[in-house]
């Protein structure tokens, strides 16, 4: 990372400075990357100029946490007022430290991990779009509900895939289901994934929960069809799929996969109006949640702004956030929302089912919707997640 453009004194005390920290050459590539930057930048120009202007610049995290908190060290000091998206949750975690360090806004779109809004809070960061509790809530209650009850995971070895594992088998227990083994597999640089399905298919489990994502995801699903192990009667739970992913499979491949997201670009006339406008800008990938996340948080974030002044919201970030707390959060991606006392920003979510080729109505019309879980019940309670800011 080379040293930003200097800006003059006057420019930079009316200058608002987001770094959007992303993968932008790593498995995370399309459900992240150049289409969070399009988002983000999105956001900033529809904003408009309401008395202070707005520079977005991007990096590329490359997955690893110490490139991250590196990063985050040298934007912040560098002049940055806010870091946004940070997909791979250990990365999502260092910076979460670094924000606490510097008292900097921080809001994570990318990293999944409930930690976040959990024993890792922080009084400066914001975790939008989703996270590893309301996955496990959503794909992993249903599944049993629907007769999968006997479980073993295929787990990516770092924080996203510990945490997505051990919540699914909060809630698999929770439902009388049972877990008959788990493996996890290194993380990044795991392509064959065949010894680990093999493992899961001699446990003799109904389900075989796959605590990755991105292009792990979509290696294990092709790699269990090869095998024929849904033909079998073996049930693939993909906990965490984005719409990429699906468009990455194919339909035939991924039909009947379930998948849990906080947005979905057809749900309804302003995500479609959201769609169009990132479509222009991004052609051949079309947004997900994280995507509608750096655009909503985005959005938000300068609301704030503009609500307390440039001064104040550049003296502390902590002032900053807990006013973007007290402001009730609209757009046409994700609607009315609010941001609790712990940092977890909370909507609706929704469980999709991946259609059958023939149900595809054109390009992208992947996914019919089984399940909506309101606001108040898609995200873990406040107090049960240990954050030290609830009970300060």
């Amino acid at each position: 990372m080379t040293a930003l453009p200097t800006l003059s004194r006057a420019q930079a005390a009316n200058t608002i400075r987001i770094g959007v920290m992303t993968d932008m050459s790593g498995m995370y590539r399309d459900n992240t990357g150049p289409t969070s930057v399009a988002c983000t930048r999105m956001a900033a120009q529809e904003f408009g100029n309401r008395g202070f202007a707005v520079e977005v610049i991007e990096a590329d995290h490359q997955n690893r946490p110490d490139v991250g908190a590196n990063l985050a060290r040298q934007w912040y000091d560098q002049g940055i007022d806010l870091i946004i998206d940070v997909p791979t949750s250990s990365v999502g975690l260092a910076v979460n430290q670094v924000a606490r360090e510097k008292n900097k806004p921080y809001i994570n779109v990318g990293s999944a991990t409930a930690d976040l809004t959990g024993a890792q809070c922080g009084p400066s960061t914001v975790h939008w779009a989703y996270d590893t509790w309301m996955l496990a809530r959503s794909n992993g209650g249903a599944t049993v509900k629907a007769g999968g009850d006997t479980w073993f995971f295929i787990t990516a070895d770092y924080a996203f895939g510990h945490a997505l594992e051990r919540d699914t088998m909060n809630f698999v227990r929770q439902a009388g289901g049972r877990i008959l083994g788990s493996v996890r597999t290194p993380f990044p640089g795991t392509t064959d994934f065949s010894s680990f399905l093999l493992q899961a298919q001699s446990s003799r489990a109904k389900v075989i929960g796959l605590a990755n994502a991105g292009a792990d995801t979509q290696t294990c699903v092709k790699q269990a069809a090869e095998f024929g192990l849904t033909r079998r009667g073996i049930k693939l739970a993909s906990l965490l799929l984005f719409i990429n992913d699906v468009h990455g499979l194919g339909l035939q491949t991924a039909q009947g996969l379930t998948c849990t997201e906080t947005f979905y670009w057809d749900l309804n006339d302003r995500s479609r109006a959201f769609a169009r406008r990132v479509i222009q800008r991004t052609p051949t990938n079309y947004p997900n949640m994280i995507h509608a996340g750096c655009y909503s948080g985005t959005l938000h974030f300068l609301k704030a702004i503009a609500d307390m002044g440039v001064p104040a919201a550049k003296a502390s970030g902590l002032d900053l956030v807990n006013r973007m707390k007290a402001m009730p959060t609209d757009d046409e991606a994700f609607g009315p929302g609010s941001i609790r006392p712990d940092g977890r920003r909370i909507c609706p979510s929704f469980l999709f089912e991946v259609k059958k080729p023939e149900e595809s109505r054109g390009p992208w019309d992947y996914l019919k919707l089984v399940q909506e879980t309101p606001a108040a019940e898609a995200f873990r309670p406040v107090g049960e997640g240990g954050c030290a800011l609830i009970r300060a």
